[in-house]
């Protein structure tokens, strides 16, 4: 992972941020001069003066509201980043070395009849034409919904029914990262082989791990998100599930 560039992005956001307070700071001054301008005994200033002091009022006034604004818009704009950031795709490439397989691909045609697989776990194929939302998944979906998922290039990581809290929540935390529009989902599988704690399938890929590791789910995670034949955009997507 390049360490170096997720601080820079972490330190132009808390820039973004402190230069947005700062202007919060300047404005909040500018208010309270305001303030006392309004509340100074005129009685004994000439009628230009009164006018110019007043001027100089409503310009600290103005100044201070245009300060409001644009502290908003710093303080927002960080905040956004920070959001975005958070669950950004670039933080699980942790370029662990990984086992993959590349399954055969068996097509990729829709059908909404019953459907079989040649695989126990499939990464490909005839499947539904509708997809699944992206997410943690208590109860498994159907295979024909899951391909279409990994046609899409989603991440689909298989646990076992009876998996441990400790790794559920670290799955449900790994369900919120995304590419472009594709995503992850996790869901509980009895077909996960007995010897293996995950599955993890991307389309024609699989990765089964005796042990669950957060960087070797990471990496596999980096190097096949979005990588499925027919990608979307998210502005489209939107978050899985059939458009």
């Amino acid at each position: 992972m390049d360490h170096s560039t997720m601080s820079q992005g972490t330190d132009f956001i808390a820039i973004l941020l402190y230069i947005g307070l700062a202007f919060f700071v300047v404005a909040i001054i500018g208010y309270v001069l305001s303030a006392k301008a309004h509340k100074a005994n005129t009685s004994r200033l000439k009628k230009a003066e009164k006018q110019a002091q007043n001027k100089k009022r409503k310009t600290l006034l103005f100044v201070s509201h245009m300060l409001v604004i644009v502290a908003f818009c710093f303080v927002g704009t960080s905040l956004i980043q920070r959001s975005s950031g958070k669950y950004s795709v670039e933080k699980l490439n942790y370029n662990a070395p990984i086992q993959v397989t590349t399954d055969k691909d068996y097509g990729r045609g829709h059908d909404e009849g019953m459907l079989t697989y040649e695989m126990k776990i499939p990464t490909s194929g005839t499947h539904s034409p509708h997809d699944l939302k992206f997410g943690f998944y208590k109860e498994r979906p159907p295979y024909a919904k899951l391909v279409h998922n990994l046609e899409h290039g989603d991440i689909i990581i298989h646990y076992h029914p009876d998996a441990p809290k400790e790794l559920l929540d670290q799955l449900e935390y790994l369900t919120h990262f995304k590419k472009a529009g594709a995503g992850i989902l996790a869901v509980p599988n009895p077909d996960v082989p007995s010897d293996k704690e995950v599955v993890v399938t991307a389309w024609t890929k699989t990765m089964q791990l005796v042990k669950y590791d957060e960087a070797s789910v990471g990496t596999f995670i980096y190097q096949n998100i979005d990588k499925g034949p027919e990608q979307i955009p998210s502005e489209v997507r939107r978050g899985g599930g059939t458009m």
